[in-house]
């Protein structure tokens, strides 16, 4: 993502996961805020943490006061083991987020299958961690069985998706949301990769932590 972007490889339950890691970008007097950790599309479909969206949240954070940790799920680039339809991924995330950020306030984000698989986990996470904030883009309602942002979590939560999003198309997601009676910001125009958008899709990502670092803790 930029010349200061740092490879590692951490341990998963299938084996190695591979990683990237960027460090806040802090002004002066200004601290850092917590660990953001970041998960990309569908492996099966050419998803990886490089992804166009996944290093755009990666700006954001960064670029907000966060350390930013994306990896490639099992199976992707040097990571070890096998698709595992979401569960093992779920497993990855857990494991990366006991490994990078033991303690302290974490933000969880997420692209497309990304959004399924935190799904899977965010109500543990909820009621262990301090979470400052969620952030789904292209939810994968139509594909998977996304589970529901916890209440509480509402107004932390930022949910985009492009309007004419052709891999999720946006009627199922905005079930999944009415269900929860949770607001979805629709990008019109906009697929579900966000070509041309991405500075947009930064912009409102900065603006939704801004925002939640004003609630309070």
């Amino acid at each position: 993502m930029n010349a200061q972007t740092e490879s590692l490889m951490l341990t998963g339950k299938a084996g190695a996961i591979e990683a990237l890691f960027d460090r806040a970008q802090l002004a002066d007097g200004q601290s850092r805020q917590g660990t953001a950790i970041l998960t990309h599309p569908h492996p099966l479909f050419a998803g990886t943490m490089n992804n166009k969206v996944v290093q755009t949240l990666a700006r954001a954070m960064v670029a907000t006061g966060w350390d930013a940790w994306r990896f490639n799920f099992r199976g992707v680039g040097q990571s070890q083991g096998t698709h595992d339809n979401g569960v093992g991924e779920a497993q990855d995330l857990l494991e990366v987020v006991r490994q990078v950020a033991p303690q302290g306030p974490l933000v969880i984000g997420g692209f497309s299958f990304g959004t399924y698989v935190i799904s899977q986990v965010l109500e543990q996470l909820h009621a262990s961690r301090d979470l400052r904030a969620v952030v789904f883009v292209g939810t994968a309602a139509s594909r998977f069985r996304v589970q529901p942002i916890p209440q509480a979590l509402h107004l932390r939560s930022l949910v985009i998706h492009g309007e004419q999003d052709e891999t999720v198309p946006i009627a199922p997601v905005l079930d999944w949301a009415r269900e929860q009676s949770l607001p979805l910001l629709v990008i019109p125009g906009a697929e579900h990769f966000f070509h041309g958008r991405q500075v947009l899709l930064k912009e409102l990502v900065v603006r939704h932590m801004r925002a939640v670092a004003q609630l309070p803790v």
